[in-house]
């Protein structure tokens, strides 16, 4: 009982739409209406400005963070941590407090990284900011990141155990579902990334090209 308790605060947790209730709070607008619709960190970023972007994306993170380390805190030692993020990562892509419509997975995803190894976290972030200076574009970022850190759980234990010490089966299965999804969520992205019309960050190689 306790362990479903657990998973049911994690998927609380998950679905807290810290971009929706910053932006009804603080700004008087639902960031759903404006820019691309999405309650993650990038549309808070479009539509709210740099602080309250900052400001959703620690607190997307947190979310992951906090839902995977629940095992350790309540000193539950029976179910992989992992398990717990991914009901986080659940509860911020279907958040119950939201009407089930959140965001695309990504900074929840980091926080469960977070939460289950520091060091691996910290890898899997520069990753993402090389990704972001080379294409400007955090939807394309997302999509190549997810890929990169996906064969990572796989070929880190074999060539830098000190980041990844153990193959953990579970992290590249659940990592493999994560990728897939973010390629799902990103599909509006994709057609506008071949249509040369997909927003840039101000960042990077590209942030001074005009779209199509």
């Amino acid at each position: 009982m306790n362990t479903i308790l657990l998973f049911i605060v994690a998927y609380l947790l998950g679905s807290i739409p810290s971009g929706v209730w910053i932006g009804q709070l603080f700004f008087k607008k639902d960031i759903r209406q404006f820019g691309s619709g999405n309650t993650g960190t990038t549309n808070t970023f479009r539509v709210l400005g740099k602080k309250a972007g900052i400001v959703v994306l620690l607190m997307d993170i947190l979310k992951g963070t906090l839902a995977t380390s629940l095992p350790v805190i309540f000193g539950l030692h029976t179910v992989n941590p992992l398990w717990f993020g991914v009901c986080a990562i659940l509860g911020h892509t279907f958040p119950i407090f939201a009407k089930f419509k959140g965001g695309k997975a990504v900074a929840t995803s980091a926080g469960m990284l977070l939460g289950y190894n520091p060091l691996f976290f910290i890898y899997s972030s520069l990753i993402f900011v090389i990704c972001l200076y080379v294409t400007s574009m955090v939807s394309l970022t997302s999509m190549i990141a997810a890929c990169l850190i996906t064969l990572s759980t796989i070929v880190l234990p074999f060539i830098a155990p000190a980041i990844l010490p153990e193959q953990n089966w579970l992290l590249t299965f659940i990592a493999i579902g994560v990728t897939i999804f973010i390629f799902i969520r990103h599909r509006e992205n994709i057609t506008r990334i071949k249509d040369g019309t997909e927003s840039r960050v101000p960042f990077g190689l590209n942030k001074g090209q005009t779209n199509k």
